[in-house]
């Protein structure tokens, strides 16, 4: 990793950019298992919390204390120097990532504001990982963010909007696209591609990330299941919702689609906020869950920053 004196012009490391839920972390981890290439995983916090600012010699500013109370960037370990800010800050923790790894190629996990990644690290490789927004949004309900795929495809929506604004901002030579159908069905081919992509030769230890991790050995069972999963409503109401998106993204829908309206509208947004309430009260309790929402609206910051710290540990202890 190479920077200038005020950023990060010439940061080489590759970003793996995609929506939850659509392969990343298993992803990751067979990057990690190559031997030339460390990914410690999601750090969206890098520019989650990174704004513009005019006034900062850098032109960007951290929102320091969002980020010091954010779960992921907790658990990275990672320090803010006294005094460091804007893009030098986000120098500083790139070089705090290399120094734990000095012998390899940096890579990263990326789910959203993809675009202020691609403008602010210019020289950086960025991986785009797609897959079939209905398994993306089939396999959200069980994670806790939606009651139905109905609402479990937002966020899929989100991130690839976010990357058509990276990728009108990004060096064509440094993008590379990978689907997760085409991963699962000829996996020695396309992490060939991607190691080809990031300079380095293929290893076949990639394959063997289950080894050293929780996650399961590949499967080919896992693409598509939404044809048999899905309700045909559900199929239907993720394809009205993201029809356009899917096809300009090589996803056919299966049909016109379905857009709710008036109470059926209404009775779905019921449906997923309290689903969302009950979710959130059994991961942390009712007393804590509803702590973290009256503190938050009545603006009690040192009181919402103590329990959203507590949320983190108990959250942070359910990671798979």
């Amino acid at each position: 990793m190479s920077t200038t004196d005020h950023g990060l012009e010439t940061f080489d490391g590759v970003f793996v950019c995609g929506a939850m839920r659509s392969g990343t972390t298993m992803f990751r981890l067979m990057l990690d298992t190559h031997g030339q290439i460390a990914n410690p995983g999601e750090v969206d916090f890098l520019f989650d919390f990174l704004r513009p600012d005019p006034s900062h010699p850098t032109g960007w500013r951290y929102d320091l204390g969002g980020l010091r109370v954010d779960r992921i960037f907790r658990s990275k370990q990672l320090q803010i120097p006294q005094g460091t800010e804007g893009l030098d800050l986000l120098a500083d923790f790139l070089t705090q990532f290399q120094a734990r790894t000095p012998d390899k190629i940096l890579s990263f996990n990326l789910h959203h504001n993809l675009a202020r990644a691609a403008r602010v690290l210019p020289a950086a490789k960025m991986i785009h990982m797609l897959r079939d927004p209905r398994d993306v949004a089939r396999s959200s309900v069980p994670m806790g963010w939606a009651a139905r795929p109905y609402y479990g495809i937002d966020h899929w929506i989100a991130t690839e909007t976010s990357w058509q604004q990276a990728e009108a901002l990004a060096d064509p030579a440094r993008v590379h696209t990978l689907r997760y159908e085409t991963l699962f069905r000829d996996m020695d081919r396309e992490l060939k591609s991607v190691c080809g992509f990031i300079g380095v030769d293929y290893n076949p230890a990639m394959l063997t990330y289950h080894e050293r991790s929780s996650y399961a050995p590949p499967d080919p069972k896992l693409v598509e299941q939404w044809r048999h999963k899905c309700s045909d409503y559900d199929i239907a109401l993720v394809e009205g919702k993201a029809g356009d998106l899917m096809r300009a993204c090589g996803y056919a829908p299966t049909g016109a689609g379905h857009v709710p309206r008036g109470v059926e509208a209404l009775k779905l947004k019921v449906e997923q906020k309290l689903y969302l309430w009950r979710f959130g009260m059994k991961r942390y309790g009712g007393a804590l869950f509803w702590s973290e929402k009256l503190s938050r609206l009545f603006k009690l910051r040192a009181a919402n920053t103590r329990i959203r710290l507590r949320m983190n540990d108990i959250h942070q202890a359910q990671l798979k």
